[in-house]
């Protein structure tokens, strides 16, 4: 296998989610879990996120030359496109990652799923202009039929799943799926949120992955992502631990590809083309 676009062996993206949460029923993320309905503590918690958060962190990247890429349910495109809008405006690449942050892919038959699948790009497709090229599941949740109704529905790229780091192309009956590594302990929901690790420590996680992965790039170009929520990280003391992160990420774009998934799979592609 070759190198990446300018000989550098490190690639690097930074995905950011952008949730809405249906207000009557499904599943929701929760700082204080257990509380009685209306539950407006965790919903003003997250809508932090859409209302403030998001634009700190979209102001951040660029300061410091980081593309984005948008993991976006589409229906924020209703309930906050002020924040669909600012994405776009700073060249952030749109991930298909479902209508709402309550659904799961969990339950679908293989037409349900195709038909959410197909929602989601349709959407995206009428207020971007295209169709996303990348999907990542709410909730990381596949069913057995998740990796061929991505390629039927026309998608090109996973963000979902690592295992391992470089790309790897998945093979259904509908045709190829690049699955681009997912780092699931590099995502400030599972780590800090989920096991309530600190700002700092999870600043720490990023610094010692980027270390330890450009070294073992000497050996073949690999794949390092970074993955945010806009009510988590997007919050000022996390933002601020993360930022000293992310100076250590972008200190060096002569070696370092600072990219988004859409040109991870175009020249993944290149150098290495889907078996037929």
């Amino acid at each position: 296998m070759g190198t990446w676009p300018g000989g550098r062996r490190l690639a690097v993206y930074v995905a950011v989610g952008v949730e809405a949460y249906r207000p009557d029923g499904g599943r929701t993320e929760d700082l204080l879990p257990g509380v009685a309905a209306p539950d407006r503590v965790n919903t003003a918690w997250r809508d932090y996120g859409n209302r403030v958060g998001i634009f700190q962190l979209l102001d951040r990247f660029a300061a410091l030359g980081l593309p984005a890429t948008v993991l976006l349910n589409t229906m924020v495109y209703d309930t906050a496109p002020e924040v669909v809008d600012a994405a776009r405006a700073g060249g952030a690449e749109i991930v298909g990652h479902g209508i709402s942050n309550s659904d799961s892919l969990t339950g679908l038959g293989p037409a349900g799923e195709r038909e959410y699948m197909s929602s989601v790009a349709t959407s995206i497709e009428a207020h971007e202009g295209k169709r996303p090229g990348g999907w990542s599941s709410p909730w990381l949740a596949h069913t057995p039929t998740t990796i061929d109704s991505l390629a039927a529905t026309g998608y090109r790229y996973l963000l979902d799943l690592r295992p391992d780091d470089q790309p790897l192309w998945l093979l259904s009956p509908s045709g190829p799926l690049l699955s681009i590594p997912y780092a699931l302990e590099l995502n400030d929901s599972t780590t800090v949120i989920g096991r309530q690790a600190g700002a700092g420590e999870f600043a720490d996680m990023i610094v010692d992955e980027l270390d330890e992965l450009a070294e073992r790039s000497d050996e073949h170009p690999i794949v390092m992502s970074i993955v945010v929520h806009s009510f988590i990280s997007g919050v000022p003391f996390r933002l601020r631990a993360l930022t000293r992160a992310l100076r250590h990420v972008a200190r060096d774009p002569q070696s370092t590809w600072l990219t988004q998934p859409r040109h991870i799979h175009e020249a993944f592609a290149a150098i290495s083309p889907p078996p037929v």
